[in-house]
């Protein structure tokens, strides 16, 4: 049988006091985990919503958001409010701010808008059966107080001033002439149109290509 190893108070009471050393080292780092953990999760929603505002940051600084107007390709021009419309029976609108004179052309356009073509017509007086290219022209003006008597067509490429209008402007050359009332083609020939609506004096849904023609405008309109 061994002897049992001999301790000295001193030796018992070092070892206890190291353990106890120790072992408050571990609560005090056990204590210092748990106050690091709460400090993590105290401070986890703030670094989310720092994380989330700095793209936004990033996106809004130095530009400039603009609301589009429906429908329309991104960067264009918002749309006129000076457009005529085509309506079911095929007389045009008046558009809301139209000036005096624009308002007796297209009420003027749409009371012959449905005339036959006829060479010449138009010409001997505004009041006929029937109207060719530069006729039908002569009487939109006319009524609109922007003409004293029919013109044929090569005397139309000099009517007025050059260049387009914003309201009523005449397209004309010595074999032809149309003109565009509000934002719609006011034309004898269907050239272009996707809709067959014969020959003779008519709002056209499509615009036509103005080369070869003289453009030309009203002052003022």
């Amino acid at each position: 049988m061994r002897p049992a190893p001999l301790r000295s108070p001193r030796g018992e009471a070092e070892f206890h006091l190291q353990w106890r050393n120790f072992g408050g080292g571990i609560k005090s780092l056990s204590r210092s985990g748990r106050a690091l953990r709460r400090v993590g999760l105290a401070a986890l929603p703030l670094a989310v919503t720092l994380a989330c505002a700095a793209p936004a940051l990033g996106q809004t600084e130095g530009t400039t958001t603009t609301t589009p107007v429906p429908g329309a390709p991104i960067g264009a021009p918002p749309t006129p409010t000076n457009l005529a419309t085509i309506l079911p029976g095929g007389k045009a609108s008046i558009p809301a701010g139209a000036p005096a004179s624009a308002v007796r052309a297209i009420k003027a356009a749409n009371k012959i808008h449905r005339k036959t073509y006829i060479w010449g017509g138009g010409h001997r007086s505004f009041k006929a059966k029937g109207y060719d290219c530069s006729g039908a022209v002569s009487y939109v003006l006319h009524a609109a107080g922007l003409l004293s008597y029919p013109l044929v067509s090569g005397q139309l490429a000099s009517w007025g001033s050059t260049g387009p209008g914003s309201w009523i402007t005449v397209y004309a050359n010595r074999t032809h002439t149309y003109m565009v009332v509000a934002g719609l083609r006011y034309d004898t020939s269907p050239r272009g149109e996707w809709i067959d609506q014969g020959r003779g004096p008519r709002w056209r849904y499509t615009l036509r290509a103005p080369s070869g023609f003289a453009i030309r405008h009203y002052p003022g309109l």
